[in-house]
């Protein structure tokens, strides 16, 4: 197939880096356009990056410009898509821009994410979310979709296959990586030896986007879940991954093989399509009794392009309706722009990009 014309915003990011690692060679998209912020315009991509962080980096994309992130300059660009690792303030007005110019934005910035007309999408639990484009389509040429909060990412894939259990109440403690908060989100002392026991507006993000996500789409909108999610976060001195403990309350005793299995066997359209970035099996059950481990199991995901896309589970306890364990997830991988690009590829497969 002929490759769709996409652009990176953000490209100088922990994420924007992601987005250009898994789109350099994609089979889809072709990168056509790299923006950053006034610091880095002018730069070549190769120049901006310590090339150590990329060492798989291609001459080519090495050699690409980076650009201002304006909407004249991307429109220019001749991208028809857009993946947006763009601080939240920022993206906002941009990706209406972006959008009333009929280009398909797929964000990573929470600004959009609880607008009634746009999917907040994890496409292995609600897939079906994605058709809310069509609502954005009717005056728009363009449209926006999202991604879920980098905790969300993995929380809401681990508790889709238990609705089928009544699931109640959830309670979650995150411990939340560095990378998290960007290059320069936590200074060094703060952080070193220390656990910070909150992250502005984590624990709200949680509530409110696990629930839509869970949510039933009707008549053009969601009817939001109705469980009750009770969330702590923190932030740990680790690089990569977000651990977290979660602990399940159900309407009447589960047993711990009855999860298990669920997860074992648990996929969704991105599998049944074999999309590029999909992970074979979404939801991998550690049997060891100290797994996950970010170290270990960041990284888990198979095929080779979809490393970090797969979410770990383990430490599997149950005592009556109540059960716990532990989960962990890429946040800048599933959980950012691993989780966008996906978002893409299902939104291609299902024809909602216009004229590919």
């Amino acid at each position: 197939m002929k490759k769709i014309k996409a652009a990176v915003l953000g490209c100088s990011g922990l994420v924007g880096r992601q987005f250009v690692r898994l789109l350099e060679n994609h089979p889809y998209f072709k990168l056509s356009c790299l923006t950053a912020s006034p610091l880095s315009a002018g730069k070549s991509y190769g120049e901006m990056i310590n090339h150590a962080s990329q060492p798989t980096l291609g001459e080519k994309t090495a050699r690409m410009p980076v650009q201002r992130s304006e909407a004249a300059t991307v429109i220019q660009s001749g991208a028809r898509v857009v993946f947006s690792a763009l601080p939240a303030g920022i993206s906002a007005e941009l990706e209406l821009e972006l959008r009333k110019n009929g280009l398909y934005v797929f964000s990573n910035a929470s600004s959009h994410r609880m607008d009634c007309r746009v999917p907040l999408l994890i496409p292995e639990v609600n897939a079906a979310h994605l058709t809310l484009v069509k609502e954005q389509l009717r005056e728009f040429p363009g449209f926006i979709v999202t991604n879920a909060n980098c905790s969300v990412s993995g929380l809401a894939m681990v508790l889709k296959p238990l609705t089928a259990f009544n699931l109640r109440a959830v309670t979650v403690t995150t411990f939340q990586a560095i990378s998290g908060a960007g290059k320069r989100g936590v200074a060094a002392l703060d952080i070193l030896g220390n656990i910070v026991p909150y992250i502005a507006n984590e624990e709200e993000k949680i509530r409110r986007e696990t629930r839509k996500i869970l949510g039933t789409l009707m008549g053009g909108r969601i009817r939001d879940h109705d469980l009750e999610i009770y969330p702590s976060c923190s932030r740990v001195p680790v690089k990569e991954g977000h651990l977290q403990s979660v602990t399940m309350e159900f309407p009447h005793p589960v047993r711990e093989e009855e999860i298990a299995d669920l997860w074992s066997g648990f996929s969704g359209e991105p599998q049944r399509l074999a999309l590029p970035t999909a992970p074979r099996q979404p939801i991998l059950v550690q049997n060891n009794a100290d797994r996950p481990q970010p170290v270990l199991d960041v990284y888990a995901g198979e095929p080779a392009a979809a490393r970090g896309m797969a979410v770990t589970v383990g430490r599997l306890r149950c005592r009556g309706n109540r059960c716990s364990f532990f989960l962990l997830v890429h946040n800048t991988v599933r959980g950012a722009a691993g989780g966008c690009v996906l978002n893409a590829e299902l939104a291609l497969k299902k024809k909602l990009l216009a004229g590919e």
